[in-house]
């Protein structure tokens, strides 16, 4: 593709990946910084979690919908533009969760805007523009790029804990969605270029942004199947990894750890999220990629031992939600990495949106699945225990992949 070196895409590219790991934290926005709001809302409404969290099934259940639309329309127009139209949308969202009035109904409708936001700032997006510039060093620059949502895992916790204690739920929501589109919509426009954003303005364009990539075409890979064993490993994964890190805060206060104590537990998992990417984006140059996904995947399990184990203490607790976070986003940079390595690019958008399907299922229905297991059970053994079985039928389905054919094109030359 790029006919470079990795040390020459580096050169080249530099900014790229790290820019768009910042757009892609606006993707965390709807996921890690909601586990803090979760007592607030219950003394203010008297919700159950299950009532809090099936916002999250909302936003990802349409999002289940219309990421194939939206990885086709990535393909058309190029990720610049989706991007930042989705970082002010998804921004707004946030902050509407401040005029909730404890209607169900309106909190439907206030998460279905969150659901058009969240669209736009899907992996797609970033990772189409950074897989443009990079091959030889794809792995590792797929990996930075996905530390943006293992950063916003990182710091939503504490901030919205900081913001709620501070100012209350409903200025924090605001808050959230200021801070983010006044930090990230200006880097983005200044610097946020794919190499399908330098070619002809829309209007002369006779065919996709993503033409030039050689590749499968989504009939061809649909008859692959690969593609429906990264459907399944996506899925599986997502429904467990989502539903434990949302639910992570009150989980911890159910044992008698304190908000702030059980913040900065939760908030392990994005700073270890962020090891965890990069190192598997570097093993992913060197390794087989079904192995190293394989092993991602099963990783998680001797955490959820750790969260189920009543003796681990608060020690326990953070190691535990340490190694979750290695593995959160795993399954994003194996299937990224694995569907441009067995399909190639020209219709990455449309394929990868395809797979996002899988994940938004499994993103969609986790959270309200651990939320609705505490309503009935008063604790979360028996989520975390499916979380387990679960981790381990999507490793299972990566190592399957030992002997699909993966994708070789010709060398072409370079374009910059």
């Amino acid at each position: 593709m790029t006919g470079k070196s990795a040390g020459q895409e580096w050169r080249s590219f530099w900014f790229l990946p790290l820019v768009a790991a910042i757009g892609y934290t606006s993707a965390g926005l709807q996921l890690y910084s909601l586990g803090p709001f979760v007592e607030p809302l219950q003394q203010e409404f008297g919700w159950t979690r299950a009532q809090i969290f099936v916002g999250v099934t909302i936003a990802n259940g349409i999002g289940a919908i219309f990421n194939l639309a939206i990885g086709m329309f990535v393909d058309r127009v190029g990720p610049r533009l989706v991007g930042l139209v989705g970082v002010l949308l998804i921004s707004a969202a946030i902050a509407l969760l401040g005029t909730a009035t404890g209607s169900a109904a309106n909190w439907a409708m206030l998460w279905g805007f969150i659901a058009i936001g969240f669209l736009w700032v899907q992996p797609t997006t970033w990772s189409s523009a950074v897989a443009s510039r990079f091959e030889a060093s794809r792995g590792l620059a797929l990996g930075v790029t996905l530390c943006g949502v293992s950063l916003s895992a990182f710091i939503l916790p504490r901030l919205s804990t900081w913001l709620i204690d501070a100012y209350g739920w409903r200025s924090a929501f605001f808050g959230l969605g200021l801070i983010w589109a006044i930090v990230l919509f200006p880097i983005l426009f200044l610097f946020f270029r794919g190499k399908q954003d330098v070619r002809a303005p829309l209007r002369t364009r006779v065919g996709p942004a993503s033409g030039e990539f050689p590749g499968l075409s989504p009939r061809e890979a649909l008859r692959t199947s690969t593609f429906y064993k990264l459907l399944l490993a996506g899925s599986f994964f997502s429904f467990t990894i989502i539903g434990i890190v949302t639910n992570l805060v009150p989980m911890l206060t159910d044992g008698g750890t304190d908000r702030g104590t059980a913040a900065d537990i939760a908030s392990l998992v994005g700073l270890f999220a962020i090891i965890g990417r990069l190192s598997t984006g570097f093993l992913l140059d060197r390794l087989p990629g079904y192995l190293v996904g394989a092993c991602a995947f099963l990783l998680p399990m001797l955490g959820c031992a750790l969260l189920l184990w009543e003796g681990s203490g608060i020690a326990g607790h953070a190691f535990g939600a340490a190694i979750i976070g290695l593995s959160l986003g795993a399954e994003l940079d194996a299937l990224t990495f694995l569907s441009m390595r067995y399909f190639g690019l020209r219709s990455f958008g449309t394929l990868y949106g395809g797979l996002m399907v899988a994940v938004s299922i499994g993103t969609a229905t986790g959270p309200l699945a651990a939320g609705a297991i505490y309503d009935n059970f008063g604790n979360y053994a028996p989520f975390v225990m499916l979380a387990m079985a679960c981790m381990a039928l999507s490793a299972l389905s990566l190592l399957s992949l030992y002997r699909s054919r993966e994708y070789r094109p010709e060398p072409i030359a370079s374009t910059i």
